[in-house]
């Protein structure tokens, strides 16, 4: 069972964008570099680059009442608002698990995406061509040399 257009107006009743009560969100994410098919968005763990969430699937987004929404956001484009994004995720977080608790059926549920900063900072990853040529460049010189010695 998933979030729907309507259950989130429930909670946050001053919307932009089309109204749509059963338009479904498969995935709600706090970063906007996390792919999101048919997602809410809220930026809480950034500035919020809305442009990249939209880009990674984000359908709709909560954003922050006094914050102004990008101009490029397409007008259509569902925006809830809230005065705390944090309670805003707990109050969606709460209501979908009463919603689940109710529903006979729990085979297609939304999923909560979230960085894990831990994981991020033990592990460096990089798609640069450059940096992994390096790396790579190094690490052959750091082999030739015990080779020697």
């Amino acid at each position: 069972m998933y979030l729907t257009y309507g259950d989130l107006a429930k909670l946050f009743p001053n919307t932009t964008g089309i109204k749509d009560n059963e338009l479904q969100f498969h995935t709600v994410a706090a970063s906007s570099s996390i792919v999101q098919p048919k997602g809410v968005y809220l930026p809480i763990e950034e500035s919020g680059d809305l442009k990249e969430a939209i880009g990674n699937g984000a359908v709709a987004a909560l954003w922050k009442e006094k914050d102004e929404v990008p101009a490029y956001t397409p007008n259509h484009f569902p925006v809830f608002y809230t005065n705390d994004l944090t309670k805003g995720l707990k109050d969606i977080m709460e209501l979908y698990i009463e919603k689940i608790s109710k529903a006979e059926e729990k085979i297609n549920i939304t999923n909560f995406l979230f960085l894990d900063e831990k994981s991020l900072k033990e592990n460096e990853a990089t798609y640069d061509i450059a940096v992994m040529a390096e790396k790579l460049y190094e690490a052959s010189g750091n082999a030739k040399r015990e080779r020697r010695g």
